[in-house]
């Protein structure tokens, strides 16, 4: 079940790796477009039937993305229990996750949504977080320019929106109505988070003049960072030149 990255060659982690990136970086298009187009149907309320298929699918590829952000996590360390911790980590998120949400009729009922909330996001951040920087650690390295480290700078610009958004919702969830629309905690205003992070990714305007001091502060944070990302991998990898055959073949 677990790869050990001491007897894999270079060639083939490259391989695994573009594989892994690839795949990542298709379910955050999938997740970010239906996020963005479905979510007009969980503002008319989320008992509808076109609101209860919208939280199905969107959950669906939640879950999908969780399992592949766990399976690119393997690429980049050889620590069995961090593998294994984030695993069972992500094994209950979207377990519990799955048994509070289904749209359908009530599985599991928590007391305190707030704090239901709160603890979900708060373990999936710090993941999300945790696989940027072995991302980025990873395409900064080596001396050629691969396909890889091309999905690999697309996985973490992404990444970045959608890690941004889950920060958003969490400051909405513990002081809700931060980001100045009266949304319901869950999708609705997770879908709204990441909207807002992606159009400070992009340069666009959110239009949400109402936000709190802090949100709009830490897109200041995210704009600029975001942006100095691409300023990089732009400098860093135009400079790599392309592996020969030489090369492939040693490795």
């Amino acid at each position: 079940m677990f790869k050990s990255l001491a007897f894999i060659s270079k060639s083939e982690l490259t391989r695994e790796k573009q594989k892994d990136y690839r795949n990542v970086v298709i379910i955050q298009v999938v997740i970010i477009v239906s996020g963005l187009t479905l979510s007009e149907f969980l503002l008319q309320g989320t008992q509808t039937p076109a609101a209860k298929l919208v939280t199905t699918v969107f959950s669906s590829f939640a879950a999908i993305y969780a399992f592949l952000l766990w399976d690119l996590l393997r690429n980049f360390t050889r620590s069995v229990l961090l593998v294994r911790l984030y695993l069972v980590v992500l094994i209950g998120i979207v377990f519990i996750g799955t048994l509070v949400e289904f749209p359908y009729y009530t599985i599991l009922e928590v007391p305190n949504r707030q704090l239901y909330l709160l603890t979900i996001h708060g373990l999936l951040f710090p993941i999300e977080v945790t696989v940027i920087a072995f991302a980025i650690r990873d395409i900064f390295s080596g001396e050629f320019l691969t396909p890889d480290k091309l999905w690999g700078s697309a996985c973490i610009f992404l990444m970045i929106g959608i890690s941004f958004g889950s920060l958003y919702d969490l400051i909405c969830i513990v002081s809700p109505g931060s980001l100045g629309v009266a949304l319901g905690m869950g999708l609705p205003n997770y879908s709204e988070c990441v909207r807002y992070s992606l159009c400070i990714l992009g340069g666009l305007d959110p239009a949400l003049p109402n936000a709190s001091r802090l949100i709009r502060n830490i897109s200041v944070i995210e704009a600029v960072w975001s942006n100095l990302f691409v300023v990089l991998i732009i400098g860093k990898l135009m400079g790599l030149p392309r592996p020969s055959k030489t090369d492939t073949a040693e490795t």
